[in-house]
């Protein structure tokens, strides 16, 4: 019978995603990482879509007993972007995500300072602010409306993510997003596909900076 990992062993990452394709292209980042001499453990967890499976996911995830029990949490995958000049495959690394339902506090991402540094270095075109939650897929005037309210993009599972990783128990926790549509590129335009490979491509670029966020997060003074 195999031996349980000791209590302070350190937790592996613990990556969010919604959708197959986010967690076909964030895969493909892990072997790409693992084949440069990557070493962190982490776990790539499909929640499913929405708020609510992407809650009851992390519940598990993060549970009594759990290998993930006590993982940082990054939620990734794609997202739509709402202020105008966004392009499909910029990144958004959230300072703070909102829950689509009032009245529930925001999850500020105190950590995130790396993982902003690490992207630019790449090159990548990166935004930072709020993100927001929603239970559907948002288009046209509501867009505008969430821009208005302060957020720079929208998603229907990290602000689900982070809370649920919030309640189970302290910990670092970051969102990181690739815009597929914005208000000029949006989904049911013509030049969809070539912005969803633009954000596909992206996505799976971006994990090996997962890795250096959480070898960030070891470091004796944190």
């Amino acid at each position: 019978m195999p031996s349980r990992p000791p209590a302070d062993a350190e937790p592996p990452l613990l990556v969010a995603c919604a959708l197959g394709i986010e967690r076909f292209a964030l895969r493909g980042g892990q072997r790409a990482a693992a084949a440069a001499g990557g070493r962190l453990d982490l776990v790539v967890l499909r929640t499913g879509m929405g708020p609510q499976a992407a809650e009851r996911a992390l519940a598990g995830a993060l549970g009594e007993g759990a290998r993930t029990q006590r993982s940082p949490v990054v939620a990734s995958g794609f997202c739509a972007g709402l202020a105008p000049g966004m392009r499909p495959g910029d990144v958004v690394v959230a300072e703070a995500t909102r829950d689509h339902r009032p009245g529930v506090p925001d999850v500020t991402c105190r950590d995130n300072g790396p993982l902003l540094r690490a992207l630019r270095e790449r090159g990548l075109t990166v935004h930072s602010g709020l993100l927001r939650g929603s239970d559907h897929v948002v288009r046209g005037a509501e867009r505008a409306e969430l821009h208005a309210a302060g957020a720079v993009a929208v998603d229907m599972e990290s602000a689900a993510t982070l809370r649920a990783a919030q309640l189970a128990g302290g910990r670092p926790v970051a969102a990181v997003r690739v815009v597929v549509d914005a208000p000029e590129h949006e989904l049911v335009r013509i030049g969809t596909v070539r912005g969803g490979i633009s954000a596909f491509k992206v996505l799976r670029s971006v994990l090996p900076v997962f890795y250096e966020w959480h070898r960030s997060l070891l470091l004796p003074w944190r």
